[in-house]
């Protein structure tokens, strides 16, 4: 089935169609960081210094750049380093952003039921998006948050 049958045939039955379109093998690509203790380095190699430890598994990074084994990659802040391959998953993350907690919804609409708030920081997986609003995992609790409240839902542009 391709893409766009699958996505119409999602859209038919109401489901979001984001999560089943397979992201590009080519940067730019979303990934999340795969272990609690992963190492940001200044460049593509165990020989560079280290630029940051991320002690966060599943934060969303935009992938910008491959070389061997490495990525070029871009965090929820805006730094830039090299992490290994082995180190990402690619799957699509989000991080909720601003200054109060989300409101995560029973559907994607402001007067939908809530079923749960997460604050700014909370990572998730990202099951799809249906307009301005993104349907998020956390933690096995699923809920919808307006896009606007999220980084790594959009699509993967250059920085």
């Amino acid at each position: 089935m391709s893409a766009l049958c699958a996505s119409l045939w999602l859209a038919a039955l109401g489901l979001p169609a984001a999560s089943l379109q397979a992201q590009s093998p080519q940067p730019p690509y979303w990934a999340t960081i795969r272990y609690d203790k992963v190492y940001m380095r200044v460049g593509p190699g165990v020989t560079y210094p280290i630029d940051w430890v991320y002690a966060r598994e599943g934060l969303p990074v935009r992938v910008i750049r491959k070389r061997e084994g490495w990525r070029l990659v871009v965090d929820p802040d805006g730094a830039q380093g090299w992490i290994a391959a082995s180190q990402l998953r690619r799957e699509r993350g989000v991080i909720v952003t601003g200054e109060e907690l989300a409101v995560m919804r029973e559907g994607p609409q402001a007067g939908s039921p809530v079923r749960f708030r997460a604050e700014p920081g909370v990572v998730g997986r990202l099951v799809g998006c249906s307009s301005d609003w993104c349907e998020i995992d956390v933690a096995g609790r699923t809920g919808w948050v307006p896009a606007e409240r999220l980084w790594g839902d959009e699509e993967p542009s250059q920085p």
